[in-house]
């Protein structure tokens, strides 16, 4: 067995690979007898055919399966061994031969090897990178007790609608003709429930100003919903297929107008959010908020000091020389043979790079990811989506399961593990580098996620 590689421009490999007689046949001769035992040849007991009957049958199948069992093995040792840092997969080269192997051999396989340029990134105490902290100030405290009040609110009936307000309006609803009599036939329902601040064209808007109980408004569903079949749908209850013929005018009569009214600062709210007794008064309801912001910009804030961090040593790595048409030939070998344009490469190369800075910088810092990280990670994730929700206290037993269910599927422990690599790389960065520390507001913060 022979292995060999050359690599002129240090980019692009080829990995040759010889193999003889000596190499395979003693693999042949042993899937040769297994063979003469299983086989079933009419005139012969099982296990009793002549070998150079077996032989004949079934020798090359066994000498292809042997010699490509020891390349593939061959291939990937010499590339382990030799720390070549390949990138994708190995392509058979363009100018390899077809093997005959009816033949003796030797026989020879070339491959196209796609090597990751050298460079080198390091990152101390020297380097400068940008922090972003977001401030909790009052407005972003004041926003939070706002949405908890919303949360734990009630109803109550008032006697006229307010334009500036969320007032519901229920009533009876029927279809009525050009002069606003009842259409014959025409679609009636009982008990109906609008709000007409969510009208989309003013002008509908407008006929509900100052509506009282027991008035009847009369207004055109379509005009008022006109990017909305669903919205019509729903008011009217018919299907939505049916939308596009109903252009109608319809007579709402008021039964009630209700006025949604937000909940009290008080022990009621405090408890419904962080659970019995954990909050006193209105001073720890805000520290307890100020304090529950402030770790849920966390993430998002290191998410962004590693974009800082990426951009910083692309810089400084500046441009690197890949094997771009190995790569092209290697993605296209990937997409089953689909064309690859220049803007899927140049973004592919980019990530690529990236992805080799990323790899340096995990192992300078030693980062290393145990199945606990990634319970935790997932553990994290689960607990910030009850959190959307207004779920802050949500019991152990539940998240363990929650997490459990997660981690039965491969990819979401993969995509768990890229996080964990990130989560930690991350923190031993920021005690490694000279932070430049930068305080900005939510919608600041917002807007430099949007620019990146």
């Amino acid at each position: 067995m022979n292995v060999s590689f050359e690599s002129a421009d240090k980019i692009n490999g080829v990995l040759t690979i010889t193999v003889g007689q000596d190499d395979y046949q003693p693999e042949v001769d042993k899937a040769l007898k297994e063979y003469r035992k299983r086989a079933n040849v009419p005139g012969f007991r099982k296990g009793m055919v002549p070998t150079g009957m077996v032989k004949r049958m079934y020798g090359t199948q066994a000498k292809a399966d042997a010699v490509d069992r020891l390349v593939s093995h061959n291939l990937s040792k010499y590339i382990q061994e030799n720390k070549i840092q390949m990138l994708g997969q190995a392509l058979p080269n363009e100018n390899q031969k077809q093997q005959d192997l009816e033949s003796d051999g030797p026989f020879e396989f070339i491959f196209d090897i796609a090597v990751a340029p050298e460079f080198k990134i390091e990152l101390g105490e020297k380097d400068k990178i940008n922090h972003y902290t977001i401030t909790v100030d009052d407005k972003l405290i004041d926003d939070q007790v706002d949405m908890f009040r919303s949360r734990t609110g009630h109803y109550d009936n008032v006697d006229a609608f307010d334009a500036t307000t969320n007032d519901m309006i229920k009533g009876d609803i029927k279809e009525v003709d050009d002069k606003g009599a009842d259409k014959e036939g025409g679609i009636e329902v009982k008990d109906v429930s609008i709000m007409p601040q969510y009208i989309k064209v003013e002008e509908q808007k407008k006929l509900f100003e100052g509506a009282k109980t027991g008035d009847t408004i009369v207004f055109n569903p379509k005009k008022a919903y006109p990017e909305s079949d669903a919205e019509v749908s729903s008011l009217l209850r018919i299907d939505k297929e049916k939308v596009a013929d109903v252009d109608s005018d319809f007579a709402l009569t008021i039964n009630s107008i209700s006025r949604y009214v937000k909940g009290e600062v008080n022990q009621e709210l405090f408890d419904s959010v962080y659970g019995e007794g954990s909050v006193k008064d209105e001073t720890e309801f805000r520290q307890k908020i100020s304090d529950g912001l402030k770790t849920q910009f966390g993430p998002q804030e290191d998410f962004k000091f590693l974009l800082e961090v990426r951009e910083y040593c692309e810089k400084k790595v500046g441009e690197l020389k890949f094997p771009e048409d190995l790569l092209r030939r290697i993605m296209q070998s990937e997409k089953s043979g689909e064309e690859v344009t220049d803007e899927v490469m140049d973004k592919n190369i980019k990530e690529l790079k990236w992805y080799l800075i990323r790899h340096q910088l995990v192992e300078a810092n030693e980062v290393k990811v145990e199945a606990e990280d990634i319970k935790s990670v997932a553990k994290g994730n689960i607990q910030a989506m009850f959190a959307q929700y207004g779920m802050s206290q949500v019991p152990e037993d539940m998240l363990e399961k929650y997490v459990a269910n997660q981690l039965k599927d491969q990819k979401e422990v993969e995509r768990y593990y890229e996080s964990a690599v990130d989560i930690k790389l991350t923190s031993k960065l920021k005690d490694k580098v000279k932070l430049n520390e930068k305080q900005v507001t939510l919608e600041e913060f917002n807007k430099l996620m949007q620019e990146k």
